[in-house]
């Protein structure tokens, strides 16, 4: 029978078979031996279910439509895929504590899977003044770009969590990333109209909560489709990110396409229009260096997992064109 991974915890999926029987489930040995390849949440999974056996058995795991991967923090050259099969990603910041750095690695993570990204700007009853919450959507705005739409949510105002249940419409998922505290599971709260995700109090004085997301589930969204409230991510390493810096990082590419060489660094080439935007101000310093950063941590990941693929005797990958990446115009 075939299904869809709709939780995980405890270390065995919860199948949604196309009956609609729910199915815990564990993996095949001949599935995960040797490859380690493990169903997460979204994917669309063949289960075997045995007389006599207490679990079902998940025999394949279905060609994945999209992933949210970032590198493991747990090993040195490889991949973790977190979700599978989603039409949109929600960052979720909180208004009132923006940490805009990561916020461009959020960015940057959520464009390389090719879906739709919109910013979820949480716990806008906590800003100082309405003159500060314009400051910041401003501001994230910019940092977005044009592609990404900006919501602001406050639970006093129903009309702002009526904005982003439009961006779950029926018949689509979304992935809520974000780091522990920033209101996620209260927002999920707030769509479904019921208390379905555990919320920690918040503290006085910071307004900031305590994780409490330990599972990742699908979840129904009336007169929507469906959400994951993904548990607070610590670790965002970059993998496989050239296209999701290209899209985050629009502007400096832009600019980049003017530089002299095509294969400019922006450093101390002659002729480089980064930094030339650099000097005079049209370009920030923070945003080049977070640019930079980024980059050189990308190229770095390629190298680790050269150096591990020579440690096993396999031949050098191929450069394959980026997901949702647009390929650099060669210069004249």
């Amino acid at each position: 029978m075939r299904g869809q991974v709709v939780k995980l915890d405890r270390g065995y999926p919860l199948v949604r078979t196309d009956e609609g029987r729910l199915v815990r489930c564990e993996h095949a040995t001949a599935l995960v031996k040797g490859e380690r390849v493990r169903a997460v949440i979204g994917d669309f999974v063949e289960v075997d279910a045995p007389e006599g056996h207490d679990k079902g058995i998940i025999e394949r795991i279905c060609p994945r439509s999209r992933e949210f991967v970032r590198k493991d923090p747990t090993e040195r050259a490889l991949p973790q895929v977190l979700a599978a099969n989603f039409d949109r990603v929600l960052v979720a910041q909180p208004l009132s504590d923006m940490n805009f750095k990561r916020l461009e690695r959020e960015l940057v993570l959520a464009y390389e899977t090719g879906a739709d990204v919109a910013v979820v700007l949480t716990k806008a009853d906590l800003a100082e003044s309405d003159e500060a919450v314009r400051s910041v959507r401003a501001r994230v705005h910019d940092l977005a770009g044009p592609a990404a739409e900006t919501v602001v949510v406050s639970a006093e105002d129903p009309a702002s969590v009526e904005a982003v249940r439009a961006l779950v419409p029926p018949g689509t998922t979304a992935v809520f990333i974000g780091k522990s505290g920033v209101g996620k599971s209260s927002l999920v709260n707030l769509l479904v109209g019921d208390e379905v995700q555990e919320t920690a109090e918040v503290r006085e004085g910071d307004g900031k909560g305590r994780h409490t997301t330990v599972s990742r589930e699908m979840i129904r969204v009336p007169n929507g489709g469906y959400v994951v409230d993904m548990p607070g991510v610590r670790g965002l390493g970059l993998w496989d990110a050239d296209a999701g810096i290209e899209a985050a990082f629009a502007d400096v590419e832009e600019l980049a396409e003017s530089c002299r060489f095509r294969d400019c660094r922006h450093v101390d080439e002659p002729g480089c229009a980064v930094r030339a935007a650099v000097e005079s101000g049209e370009l920030s310093e923070a945003r080049f260096a977070s640019y930079q950063a980024l980059r050189q941590e990308t190229v770095q990941v390629k190298e680790r997992r050269e150096e591990a693929r020579r440690m096993r005797g396999e031949k050098a990958s191929t450069s394959a064109k980026p997901r949702g990446g647009k390929a650099r115009r060669k210069k004249r």
